[in-house]
């Protein structure tokens, strides 16, 4: 989710339990907390790319560093707020903060390691984008309210519209999942797995992912409210057998990258069908249609010894965007 949202929520959240006159010093601490979850993409190591991309989502944005967290973000805001609040209080405002952007991860995609490191799965629910510019207005919205007004009703309106738009999320993706299961039919095919999710900044058109027969299929649904929904078929390509085909490398620095960077992509892994060398995460890609995947491993094995470099592939070029724009329209 972008930094905005997540600030946003956590401002929210912190003046949830503050007392009115404390507003503006407890959303101004909530916002913060809730931003500086993402610490994690400074951790990095150039020897070890894949570092970054496992690290984030990981621990700091468990259950259990919630207090962690907190306590980083209380001693980070309390310069600025130490004339309106006691410590204590930036701490239980920082707390409630943090504790929200674990959760407002999860709703999007990707994944989130919400109960590090107790469970080692990453949970995401695919509900709304990781940028969903009409959730953010409509909290911006009850957010000015409430600052204006000073009613505590807006805050209750704020929460609402979180609730009513995450849940037409759902509805939207249980109906791009139904319409998965008679594209299969159609092809006379049995899903072993999918990955249903909207396209970004938006609920209308959604990509549809699934595993049939060794292969991963790409199409998009396009579902208006209350109106029938327009299918785009896509693509389709192999899923790779990585363990057979580098079952000689293994041992090697080169092999455990591609494990790791397997169990990151769900073991979605595909060859990338127009950069030679490239392993490909076949859950996301410019296009719903598409299976040119948006980011990947270069692999060299003539240096097994070495980690592999991880790279993204966005092709933003005018043709992606009119294709991307012409589906979203309903053409």
């Amino acid at each position: 989710m972008d930094p905005l949202t997540h600030g946003l929520i956590g401002a929210a959240t912190a003046q949830v339990i503050a007392p009115k006159k404390l507003r503006w010093p407890a959303a101004f601490t909530g916002f913060v907390a809730a931003i500086i979850t993402d610490f994690d993409v400074l951790i990095r190591d150039p020897n070890n790319p894949l570092l970054n991309v496992e690290l984030h989502r990981q621990f700091s944005h468990s259950f259990l560093f919630i207090p962690i967290g907190g306590l980083f973000a209380a001693i980070l805001v309390w310069f600025f707020v130490r004339k309106k609040l006691s410590f204590q209080q930036t701490y239980l405002y920082a707390v409630a903060g943090y504790a929200t952007h674990g959760l407002a991860d999860t709703i999007t995609s990707y994944g989130t390691h919400l109960l590090w490191p107790f469970v080692d799965e990453r949970y995401a629910w695919n509900f709304i984008s990781v940028f969903d510019p009409v959730f953010t207005f409509g909290i911006f919205v009850f957010m000015v309210l409430w600052f204006l007004k000073g009613e505590k009703k807006f805050l209750g309106f704020l929460f609402l519209w979180m609730f009513v738009y995450l849940g037409s999320g759902f509805v939207q993706q249980q109906r791009a999942a139904s319409v998965a299961e008679k594209l299969a039919q159609q092809r006379g095919q049995t899903i072993e797995r999918k990955v249903i999710k909207p396209t970004l900044g938006n609920q209308i058109l959604w990509s549809i992912r699934y595993e049939a027969d060794g292969k991963l299929f790409a199409d998009a649904v396009r579902l208006p409210y209350f109106r029938s929904a327009k299918v785009y078929q896509g693509e389709s390509i192999q899923l790779l057998n990585w363990r057979e085909k580098y079952a000689n490398f293994g041992g090697t620095t080169l092999f455990n990258d591609i494990e790791r960077f397997a169990k990151l992509s769900e073991d979605y892994l595909i060859k990338h069908p127009t950069l030679p060398g490239i392993i490909g995460d076949g859950r996301y890609a410019m296009l719903p249609t598409s299976v040119e995947a948006l980011w990947g491993i270069e692999i060299d094995t003539l240096r097994p010894e070495l980690h592999v470099p991880f790279d993204h592939f966005r092709d933003t070029s005018p043709e992606v965007r009119e294709k991307l724009m012409q589906m979203l329209r309903g053409r």
